[in-house]
């Protein structure tokens, strides 16, 4: 027996470094959707998504906190309104949290988890510590740019489907 049919084949070194890229951004990708769940029953259960007290926490933070004056502006606006604004934060924190567990429509849940947290970011300036929120705010921006739901996600799932009609010759899945 010759030593050539003991060696085991060598993938690419750039199939090898995508494939742990992948598993890397499913990764951030499932923790930052843990994130989003978790907060949203953390926040049920304080009452955050009624008009009092998604207003009350609104307030603490023009009050307190060192957002532009501006930015303060639309949050008392936010406020002020907060019989909408607060049921619409709690279904788009559930609604990111699952959506990133699964890795299904990835990149558009990754954007608006991108701008939804840097938003609060700045909403909580000088309340909470700096990286409180800064670190998932890049991590989301990292799943915008990557391709975090095509490894354990729906997403990769449904492209390879569709890349085996296409190569079948059957009709396509979707547009």
């Amino acid at each position: 027996m010759g030593t050539e049919s003991m060696q085991r084949p060598v993938e690419s070194p750039s199939k090898t470094g995508r494939d742990r890229a992948g598993l890397g951004l499913a990764l951030v990708r499932v923790t930052i959707g843990s994130m989003f769940v978790w907060v949203f029953f953390e926040n049920l259960g304080k009452g955050l998504y009624t008009a009092g007290g998604y207003a009350g926490l609104i307030r603490i933070y023009i009050r307190n906190g060192h957002a532009p004056g501006a930015w303060k502006a639309v949050m008392g606006l936010m406020a002020d309104n907060a019989w909408l604004t607060a049921p619409l934060q709690g279904v788009t924190e559930i609604s990111l949290g699952v959506l990133l567990l699964i890795g299904f429509f990835t990149r558009p849940a990754a954007a608006v988890a991108f701008l939804f947290l840097a938003s609060l970011w700045v909403s909580e300036w000088g309340t909470a510590w700096i990286w409180e929120l800064l670190v998932p705010v890049l991590a989301s921006l990292a799943l915008l740019v990557g391709r975090a739901g095509q490894t354990y996600g729906v997403d990769g799932f449904l492209a390879r489907r569709q890349s085996l009609a296409e190569n079948r010759g059957t009709v396509r899945l979707h547009p």
